[in-house]
């Protein structure tokens, strides 16, 4: 199986190509490294992604930018980077990627828990992460030849310390049961699920 992962790098895209690497051909796809590169605010390099990348079976993203911050100081632009970047760069990977992958492929995208467990400063990525669970759900439904499409919601993870003072009482989750997410929606049979890894 051929396999697009954009943030093959990254924090949980690491573990995710670790896990699906020994019996798939993996394309490995960052901002600045990588097999590839592509800016997911931007369209054009979306699709010159695929142009380059050619047919595919699957597609994870494990990327997208947001901001955390105070409710009372945040501005239209704070929220656009998420709205930019995390969820419009994931949808577009969907909305240009379903005219390349193959027939029977998925699409993993990346939400995450503060979608239904909100906490303090993180009003936009709320947001960004119930509206990419929602796309999930009414792209499924329309998707053809057999394309499923899931999203991946865990909850902070353990690789993360910045960001534990920002989630009290939560317990990280493990990085392993977070890549195995991945595995399920790329080679099961589901479509339209959030997997919610907390």
């Amino acid at each position: 199986m051929k396999i697009i992962i954009i943030g093959a790098t990254g924090t949980i895209g690491k573990h995710v190509v670790s896990a699906l690497e020994k019996d798939n051909e993996i394309l490995k796809v960052g901002s600045k490294s990588g097999d590839m590169q592509v800016d997911i605010t931007n369209p054009d390099s979306i699709k010159n992604l695929f142009e380059q990348a050619g047919p595919f079976d699957a597609l994870i993203s494990t990327t997208g930018d947001g901001h955390f911050g105070p409710l009372p100081k945040m501005t239209d632009a704070d929220f656009r980077i998420g709205l930019n970047s995390k969820l419009m760069g994931q949808v577009n990977l969907v909305l240009i990627g379903q005219h390349y992958i193959n027939p029977k492929g998925s699409f993993t995208l990346t939400s995450g828990s503060l979608a239904d467990d909100p906490i303090v400063l993180g009003a936009s990525v709320s947001t960004i992460n119930g509206a990419l669970d929602s796309f999930v759900r009414a792209a499924a439904i329309e998707l053809e030849q057999g394309v499923r499409i899931n999203t991946v919601a865990p909850g902070v993870v353990e690789e993360s310390p910045g960001y534990f003072p920002f989630f009290p009482g939560h317990i990280p989750v493990s990085m392993h049961r977070v890549a195995q997410a991945y595995v399920k929606s790329v080679l099961g049979a589901q479509t339209g699920q959030t997997y919610k890894v907390v």
